[in-house]
């Protein structure tokens, strides 16, 4: 459970920001919607090197 302090003389949209802040990291929306849906393991290792030679050719086209 996400406990956020009101600090004080700190305004509840201030507050409202730290917590939503806090539970973006926490990733629980992210796990919740990748758990409605079985996906399988190849599908997921795809994405994967998918994912890996996108960030790989971002990578080399900074480095240049």
């Amino acid at each position: 459970m996400l406990v956020v302090q009101v600090k004080e003389g700190e305004g509840i949209d201030r507050a409202l920001k730290r917590y939503k802040r806090k539970f973006d990291k926490t990733g629980t929306m992210r796990q919740l919607r990748s758990r409605q849906q079985f996906t399988k393991t190849s599908v997921n290792r795809r994405k994967e090197i998918i994912k890996a030679a996108y960030v790989q050719g971002l990578r080399l086209k900074d480095a240049e």
